[in-house]
């Protein structure tokens, strides 16, 4: 287990790519969850749900407008939240773009996160099931996501949907390969 744990504490970035967006994994939402599309006021909503996910990283109002701009309809296009039954707000990702183009062919699966409260209940699997059918429906062909070998129930999840590291064979070979004892699927890389 020291093996991980020095990857954890190096965080290292890993970049993933799903090469066509046909054949996505359709997993619906399970009773008493909801899906919200962005409404002005909504960024409150995704600061709770990312501070109260992210470990690692300062999450701000800054953060948002930063990552997402200011464009209203964009965000309502884009981005998304689930809702418990209790009507809170327990999840949230995006359907971006990449190099600031809407139009890309390449489409993003942007800030994806589940408060630790909802994590393990299986709800990343819809999760990226409607972020992916939004990108292909935005007019995207393929996609990419960002992620850190501190998260590896992420990984396994965009593995399971598909994505595989971006130029494996020369610049993340090496962190790929200590990965493998933690993956559920290795043999997909």
């Amino acid at each position: 287990m020291r093996e991980i744990d020095a990857l954890v504490q190096l965080n290292f970035v890993l970049e993933m790519e799903r090469a066509h967006l046909s054949d996505i994994p359709d997993y619906p939402l399970p009773d008493g969850y909801t899906l919200h599309w962005y409404e002005p006021g909504d960024e409150k909503h995704w600061l709770v749900v990312q501070r109260a996910a992210e470990e690692y990283l300062s999450i701000s109002p800054e953060l948002f407008v930063d990552q997402y701009g200011k464009n209203t309809q964009q965000l309502h296009q884009r981005l998304f939240f689930l809702r418990a039954a209790s009507g809170a707000t327990i999840a949230t990702s995006a359907s971006w773009f990449t190099r600031g183009d809407p139009t890309s062919p390449v489409g993003r699966i942007h800030w994806v996160a589940i408060t630790p409260e909802y994590q393990g209940r299986g709800l990343g699997n819809p999760l990226m099931s409607i972020a992916c059918q939004r990108l292909r429906q935005l007019g995207h062909t393929s996609a990419r996501l960002t992620t850190s070998t501190a998260r590896i129930p992420a990984i396994n999840l965009y593995l399971k949907f598909g994505f595989r590291p971006i130029d494996f064979e020369r610049t993340g070979q090496a962190v790929w390969r200590r990965l493998q004892n933690y993956l559920k699927e290795p043999h997909l890389l």
